[in-house]
């Protein structure tokens, strides 16, 4: 197994900070206020950058957005290569998506196949009026049609690079972004 280093830190908690003041405003501007718009979390990093995007709203609106959780394992297309036996964790949304204007949230868009896995989970619990993309980080090196509506920071990647991204509410460490080199 190849070793990990840090190459960059990218963000702090500061700049996570500034990016999802600004996605929620872009969020808000695009969608002409939150009437029909739900907040869905791709579990993991994606639910608390949802949670704190709905609370950013709230304080810009003034109008609470629910946020939903969402779970892709068993809709992902590798989980026939899987080495280990996936964990499968409980898909939290407790309200109707039909009609709604449903903002995806991820922390790290790359070759887009997690947004094509969440978006077909999506859809089987209903037609939304449209799904849009909130993705902390965008890195490229996409192999499917698929991009970020609203994005905190884009950074160019090698594939032998990860972007790590470390919330207090999933790590227990203060909040960052880091470019890790693979040493083989």
């Amino acid at each position: 197994m190849p070793e990990l280093k840090e190459k960059a830190r990218i963000m702090d908690r500061e700049g996570i900070r500034r990016a999802l003041t600004r996605i929620a405003h872009e969020i808000l501007e695009r969608n002409k206020g939150t009437e029909d718009l739900v907040l869905i979390g791709i579990r993991r990093r994606g639910v608390p950058l949802a949670r704190r995007l709905a609370e950013k709203i709230k304080e810009i609106e003034g109008s609470v957005v629910p946020v939903g959780v969402l779970d892709i394992t068993l809709y992902r297309d590798d989980l026939s290569t899987m080495h280990h036996q996936p964990v499968v964790r409980q898909t939290e949304v407790n309200f109707p998506v039909k009609g709604k204007k449903v903002v995806l949230v991820d922390d790290v868009l790359y070759t887009g196949r997690t947004i094509r896995a969440a978006m077909d989970a999506i859809m089987d619990l209903g037609r939304p009026r449209n799904i849009q993309l909130a993705a902390l980080v965008d890195r490229g090196h996409r192999e499917l049609p698929i991009r970020a509506d609203y994005v905190g920071k884009n950074v160019p990647t090698s594939r032998r690079e990860l972007v790590a991204v470390r919330l207090a509410e999933t790590d227990g460490v203060e909040d960052q972004v880091a470019i890790l080199e693979k040493n083989d």
